[in-house]
């Protein structure tokens, strides 16, 4: 539930998308160099800028990222054709589709073979199908249709083209409004349909958290914008009733999307502004519901949304906060906070430390971060622990979500029979290295056959990602093994990478007398980094320099 002017209201409107008429579909070849029909089917390799590795970055990477809006152009101008519904269920041939598209045939040949590049499409012969991902999303009428919130992005693109007038100007820039009440309507509409097919994956997601909700329960979804999430757990809970809250302008648009989808009897609709008195009672709800909503507002008004919150809250409720933090998929909420600052007065993206915080100060005594599988995250929150221990969260994802907010860079989940553990390694420390000897160095350290006996009793190990300086990941290696146990792994014990550095001066006799804290090297027990590295998915590689992005890596054995 966004004010009028928060990047709504202010943005231009586009021209509607022209769409032709769906048609009968004839063969061609997919080579843009040849007519003839062959097969092809390309597999998509992830976009290096989404998977950046500093260690191997270079003018390519820079390419890719400046680059990166051809790919949203395919898909954009895909969408707007509605290219994929055209595909759908059997396929189509080349001749057909370009006439029914008024589209020359020799550019669509070119552009059904760009699509095929990224994993959009597929030909067999002659005729052109929907890739699995286009076909479950891209199609017009499937449940899970994503082309509304696609166009909602072409739509915002024109304003990141002002990115730098806005950072001169310290903001967002009062780009020029309309007051066509029509074309206000308009704009809400397309900017509803787009959330919705956003909400309605995302709220599946968090759904599977939530478990044991009481019967009889009232939910709160405040800012419901279309209502999708509130509609996913009435669907779940047939005995569940909700009030949705959210701006007059918004609110007939999510009647009505209710009304489509069944619920509008179990649901009550109540006008009102987020950062005024919410219009239900205290203590009223066993489920409020903040979903993509914080990340409007600045860090002076979260206070009164978490206090009101707070306030209508049962004692035994639970307070679900669903956005982009910055601990989860860092980049992603990075570019999503620069959207805000483009395209709202005062809205960014928190770190789930500085809501934890905040909730602290009302009270919340009970507080759970939970990844999703995609690009946001979920914050639970409830003043009573009881509320927390429903939520079908396992341990270890528990676990992860804190060591996240730790500051690694990334977390791989291994088997302990994946670790590697050679007998060659301690020869790198006793022949290269200058600190062999040292209290926690070979032959100071467990050798590679009390590690392979160690790594027997555990079946579950984190692997760790971050980087220089040396102490300071360390003691996030600490950090982490100290979370580790108190959230029920008694077991935990934590490797890292290289020798310690806690100390600002390391003893001359061999006797360590901080062995509190200190911990044993990966390489120093025997552990094959390099190969261990590779088997959680991940790439490591030799420095050739000094100068060069150095790489920690550390294990945390967990149960």
């Amino acid at each position: 539930m966004k004010r009028i002017d928060v990047g709504l209201y202010g943005l231009t409107v586009n021209r509607k998308p022209s769409r032709g008429q769906k048609g009968g579909l004839s063969e061609t070849g997919c080579n843009p160099q040849s007519n003839r029909s062959e097969f092809f089917f390309v597999v998509k390799e992830n976009l290096p800028y989404l998977d950046h590795d500093a260690q191997n970055a270079g003018p390519q990477y820079l390419e890719d990222l400046a680059t990166g809006y051809w790919y949203s152009e395919v898909l954009f101008t895909a969408v707007e054709l509605d290219l994929f519904s055209r595909l759908d269920p059997d396929g189509a041939d080349l001749d057909k589709l370009s006439v029914c598209l008024d589209i020359h045939s020799g550019g669509l040949r070119r552009y059904l073979h760009a699509l095929a590049s990224i994993g959009l499409v597929v030909s067999d012969g002659a005729r052109f199908f929907n890739t699995e991902v286009s076909q479950d999303f891209l199609v017009k009428g499937k449940e899970g249709y994503q082309g509304d919130s696609i166009l909602w992005r072409r739509y915002l693109q024109s304003y990141w083209n002002r990115l730098a007038d806005c950072l001169r100007a310290g903001g967002r820039i009062d780009f020029d409004r309309s007051n066509d009440s029509a074309e206000l309507q308009g704009r809400i509409r397309k900017y509803i349909r787009g959330m919705d097919c956003i909400a309605r994956s995302k709220s599946k997601e968090i759904l599977r958290f939530v478990s044991n909700v009481p019967r009889r329960a009232r939910l709160l979804d405040v800012g419901a914008g279309s209502g999708a999430v509130a509609a996913t757990f009435l669907d779940q809970y047939p005995d569940l009733d909700a009030t949705l809250v959210d701006l007059p302008e918004i609110l007939g648009h999510t009647q009505e999307m209710m009304m489509q989808r069944g619920f509008d009897s179990r649901v009550t609709y109540r006008t009102g502004n987020i950062l005024e008195h919410w219009p239900v009672d205290e203590k009223e709800f066993d489920l409020v519901i903040l979903s993509n909503i914080i990340h409007a507002y600045s860090e002076q008004e979260l206070p009164h949304i978490l206090a009101m919150a707070a306030g209508v809250l049962k004692d035994d409720g639970l307070l679900v906060i669903h956005d982009f933090f910055t601990g989860h998929y860092p980049a992603k909420a990075a570019l999503s906070d620069l959207n805000m600052f483009i395209n709202t007065f005062n809205g960014m993206v928190f770190s789930s430390s500085f809501v934890e915080q905040e909730l602290a100060r009302l009270h919340f005594e009970h507080m759970l971060p939970a990844p999703l599988k995609s690009d946001t995250a979920v914050l639970f929150a409830a003043k009573c622990s009881a509320a927390i221990e429903k939520l079908h969260i396992t341990g270890t994802d528990r676990l992860c979500s804190r060591i996240q907010a730790i500051g690694f860079s990334r977390i791989y989940r291994m088997k302990a029979e994946e670790i590697v553990v050679g007998d060659w390694t301690d020869l790198k420390c006793k022949f290269g290295c200058d600190r062999n000897g040292s209290p926690h160095c070979p032959p100071n350290s467990p050798d590679p056959e009390k590690t392979r006996s160690v790594l027997k009793d555990y079946r579950s190990v984190l692997l760790l990602e971050g980087e220089p300086p040396t102490r300071d990941f360390q003691l996030k290696m600490l950090q982490a093994e100290r979370e580790a146990f108190i959230n029920g792994f008694h077991k935990a014990f934590a490797y890292w990478s290289g020798p310690c550095a806690l100390c600002d001066m390391c003893v001359t006799d061999g006797k360590c007398r901080n062995t509190a804290m200190a911990r044993p090297s990966m390489e120093g027990s025997g552990i094959d980094v390099f190969e261990t590295v590779r088997r959680a998915g991940s790439d490591l590689r030799p420095l050739g320099s000094r100068t060069d992005f150095a790489k920690y890596y550390g294990l945390l054995l967990l149960e």
